[in-house]
């Protein structure tokens, strides 16, 4: 059985065996939607290599005292990070006005209570996983530099949001100009990253000439 087909297995069987809520009991053994399933085949789990801190059909409560279900959460250190896997015909063609306004209340609702939200769109996980693998780096870094043990500089910070944003490798030079510090500086901050495993070299290995976001 190919490895993602067995961590998947291994990571529902987990989650049920842990789970006494009946209610996101029923939907875990119901199975996983196929566009979930395959954001984790195709995105996710080549681009982590895991599945770890990752809860499906995680419920949360809503202002109004009903209960709500993000499709994947991802809760390192009880950070709140919530993925949702948007189909094309449910989300966007066939959504009348009262399904679109309760999906815009749904966001702001995860909002206010703290997630970090993010919606993948289903035919890009088929057209353009590459991208959304990048997409999922960023999201998981911001998560990485919050856990406990990183205390960073503001400067390491923005290094790391700088990373995040442009989604791609990027040189020392580049980093300098958009802090207003030099090339030295600026290798220096990003030596720090990378000894605390947040970046790592792209290009270059005496001499790294490029940097990214860690994989």
């Amino acid at each position: 059985m190919p490895k993602f087909e067995t961590e998947y297995e291994l990571w529902l069987e987990r989650q049920l065996d842990a789970e006494n809520n009946l209610r996101r009991r029923e939907l875990l053994e119901r199975g996983l939607g196929h566009g979930t399933v395959e954001f984790l085949r195709r995105v996710w789990f080549p681009a982590v290599g895991n599945l770890e801190h990752l809860h499906a059909e995680w419920e949360v409560r809503d202002f109004q005292g009903g209960y709500r279900y993000v499709d994947l959460a991802y809760m390192p250190h009880g950070c709140k990070g919530g993925i949702e896997i948007q189909g094309y015909g449910s989300h966007a063609r066939d959504l009348d006005v009262r399904r679109f306004k309760d999906l815009c209340r749904r966001h702001c609702l995860l909002a206010l209570d703290g997630w970090t939200f993010l919606p993948i769109a289903y035919p890009s996980i088929v057209d353009e996983p590459k991208l959304c693998q990048q997409l999922i780096l960023a999201f998981i870094g911001r998560f990485v530099a919050s856990g406990p043990g990183f205390s960073l500089s503001c400067l390491e910070a923005e290094t790391l949001r700088y990373a995040r944003r442009v989604l791609r490798p990027f040189a020392p030079g580049e980093l300098a100009l958009h802090l207003n510090v030099t090339n030295r500086h600026a290798r220096r901050i990003l030596q720090r990253l990378r000894e605390r495993q947040l970046v790592e070299a792209a290009a270059g290995s005496e001499r790294i000439r490029t940097y990214r976001l860690t994989e």
